[in-house]
């Protein structure tokens, strides 16, 4: 007698068909599914049942016995290794809920639920124009070369490397290929202890705000800007100070002078995609040293300059050691790696370090090293060139449909980027349109929770192309146009 069981392969699925059938035992012993005095059908039975070649049962058993979930008794069969079950807390027998329940409502020192987020649909990837912003197509992640790294990360001598904490270094390879190819591109030069890695950009901005700002200092952020640095901001007691910005970027002038720390987006400004000219990084610059201004500089889609060549970084025009760098690769590779870094004086960037030991001790190593690898072989030079012509056509296509196709303004980007503000009619409601285009299986972002303020304007939305396949665009933006008529 032996067990019978149900198992369903997927011959779509990117996992091997004995893969399948391993995580799906494996999953079964885990769940208490399988009795441990009952064999296992038989090779010849479940390949049977399964439909698949005999071998790949065997292998997949055999691997099963290597990993401890089963047993092998001859003449009798596979069987559940009792052992694998052990230390597994036994479920506790039903019962009625206590009397004595906190209120967490009451307990709750913060509820960021409350702030204003930007919403990224999880399913976006179903939606046939995903105008949304911050995400890349599978299509364009470099698949085999990322791969490649990943397994030439776990070589024996690499694990022997990362495995252990880093709590005072992070990877010298990253490091290294950050100092001499990231950071030259933007004309930035730093020594390995004025670099920080952390696990993304918002990280980085977390971990400054925590060391930069107390109650007694004022913030001075783009309006509109990033919705999620003013969240970070708003844990803390630190004033807010909107600072407005318009077809050259961040407003340089007397406002200023009252803020402690200024967060500025530079290179393509938050939402609005404009840049800044030399000459105003140049007065920025000046007004920061002569008011006593630390300037958190945000040089995200660094590597998206795909009309001409970019303008220097803030960094780069520093030296009064004013300007605080911030880096990501997460806008270039994927957003789901969350991967970015600092750039700032070796005291400040010491006190980073043990914060981030007491959030996070520090980034996965193994991710840091992969990355390291991803870079040091050319591999993202590689992607950014290919993201430069697929950018750059969206791009073109983009500017000339949107004037063309609706009633609306467009900000436009003087070195290229990923996404464009859109300034619908004043009678438009953004919310209302992102809801409505849902329903046609179009996503945007509504542009109000960018505006700081209890009124912010409503007819403002942001449409990114880095998702959205090119012979997409148009069907898409033509639909969308006319539900813009229809709700204006």
């Amino acid at each position: 007698m032996s067990i019978d069981v149900l198992f369903h392969l997927d011959s779509n699925s990117e996992h091997s068909l004995q893969k399948q059938i391993i995580e799906q035992i494996a999953r079964a012993i885990i769940n208490h599914n399988l009795p441990t005095d009952v064999p296992l059908p038989s090779s010849r039975n479940l390949s049977s049942q399964l439909k698949v070649g005999r071998n790949t049962v065997i292998l997949a058993y055999e691997r099963l016995v290597s990993d401890g979930y089963l047993i092998s008794r001859e003449r009798s069969g596979y069987f559940v290794n009792p052992d694998i079950l052990s230390g597994y807390a036994k479920p506790p027998e039903q019962s009625e809920a206590g009397q004595f329940q906190p209120d967490w409502t009451q307990r709750l020192k913060l509820t960021p639920s409350s702030f204003a987020n930007i919403e990224k649909p999880r399913d976006w990837q179903r939606y046939q124009y995903p105008f949304i912003y911050g995400q890349i197509s599978g299509d364009l992640f470099p698949l085999n070369n990322w791969r490649e790294c990943c397994r030439d990360a776990v070589s024996v001598q690499a694990i022997n490397e990362w495995s252990v904490d880093q709590l005072d270094h992070d990877d010298p390879l990253l490091i290294e290929q950050i100092q001499k190819r990231l950071l030259p591109r933007r004309g930035v030069w730093a020594s390995e202890d004025e670099i920080l890695i952390t696990v993304g950009a918002q990280h980085a901005l977390y971990l400054i705000a925590q060391l930069l700002l107390d109650k007694d200092s004022t913030i001075g952020l783009e309006d509109p800007g990033y919705v999620d640095v003013r969240n970070i901001v708003a844990l803390g007691e630190s004033s807010i100070k909107p600072l407005p910005v318009d077809a050259d970027g961040l407003i340089v002038d007397d406002a200023l002078d009252d803020c402690d720390c200024i967060y500025v987006t530079p290179s393509h400004q938050s939402p609005t995609t404009v840049t800044m000219p030399l000459a105003n990084r140049h007065a920025l610059l000046e007004r920061a040293a002569s008011s006593d201004i630390i300037l958190i500089e945000d040089d995200y889609e660094s590597e998206s300059n795909y009309h001409s060549d970019p303008l220097p970084a803030l960094k780069s025009l520093d030296k009064n050691n004013r300007v605080l760098y911030i880096g990501s690769l997460s806008k270039t590779i994927s957003a789901g790696l969350r991967m970015g870094y600092v750039v700032g004086p070796p005291k400040l960037i010491a006190e980073l370090r043990c914060l981030r030991r007491l959030m996070l001790r520090h980034p996965a190593a193994n991710n840091q090293h992969s990355m390291a690898l991803f870079l040091s072989r050319g591999y993202h030079e590689s992607l950014v060139k290919n993201l430069h012509s697929t950018f750059k056509a969206r791009y073109q296509i983009m500017a000339a449909e949107l004037t063309s196709m609706m009633p609306v303004t467009v900000a436009t980007s003087a070195f290229g980027g990923s996404s464009f503000w859109v300034e619908g009619p004043k009678t438009l409601d953004a919310r209302a349109l992102a809801e409505e285009a849902k329903k046609h299986s179009i996503i945007i972002e509504p542009g109000d929770l960018h505006f700081y303020g209890p009124k912010p304007p409503r007819h403002f939305f942001r449409l990114g192309f880095s998702a959205i396949p090119t012979d997409r665009i148009r069907p898409g933006l033509k639909l969308l146009a006319g539900l813009i008529r229809q709700l204006s």
